[in-house]
């Protein structure tokens, strides 16, 4: 195995990781979850 082939292979690895974790951080089943952390600061300002 040479080096060209493995670089390619590393480099289709990376793009499916970094395709998975988009589809994770914009799929709506963890919409609730991040809205709920977004507003994590502003509850702690107000002492909630």
């Amino acid at each position: 195995m040479n080096f060209t082939l493995l670089s390619s292979i590393v480099t289709v690895i990376s793009m499916l990781v970094f395709i998975g974790i988009i589809v994770w951080a914009f799929s709506s089943a963890n919409k609730e979850r991040f809205e709920k952390m977004a507003r994590l600061p502003i509850d702690n300002e107000n002492g909630k």
